[in-house]
């Protein structure tokens, strides 16, 4: 199973986001990767600090939002997507589409339920709940 440390993860967006303004061969991962970031601007300066970027912190007193934190929920929400894991949750996601009229709009809907069930996950010292994820995003979809 992969598990990378926050550093690795990090550094894996860093350096996809250099290979997408290199114009350099990526792997389908990486590629996705620089998507992601494509789709928020907000974050390419703080990518393109390469090694700097890597020792930053956000904290909830901040109030920002960690962009590495967003991104790999995105991440892992495109994977899930593509392999219907939770089962239902491609489903899930085309209500939302249908309600929202935006991709991004659907998937930052996923994230935040993805977002809450992490949490729970680590606060409960328990696996993260798939069926509650499932309901939390059909309810945001309307359903």
């Amino acid at each position: 199973m992969f598990n990378p440390t926050r550093d690795q993860a990090r550094r894996f967006f860093v350096d996809a986001w250099r290979k997408r303004a290199a114009s350099l061969p990526a792997t389908p991962l990486e590629t996705l990767a620089a998507d992601l970031v494509a789709l928020h601007p907000e974050y390419r300066a703080l990518l393109e600090e390469g090694d700097r970027a890597l020792a930053r912190e956000w904290t909830p007193e901040d109030g920002q939002t960690n962009p590495f934190l967003h991104l790999s929920l995105h991440l892992a929400i495109e994977e899930q997507l593509s392999i219907d894991q939770p089962p239902g949750i491609r489903k899930a996601f085309d209500g939302l589409m249908a309600r929202l009229g935006d991709r991004h709009d659907a998937l930052h809907a996923i994230l935040e339920c993805l977002g809450e069930t992490v949490f729970r996950s680590a606060r409960n010292g328990t696996p993260p709940d798939g069926e509650a994820y499932l309901e939390c995003v059909r309810r945001a979809a309307g359903g």
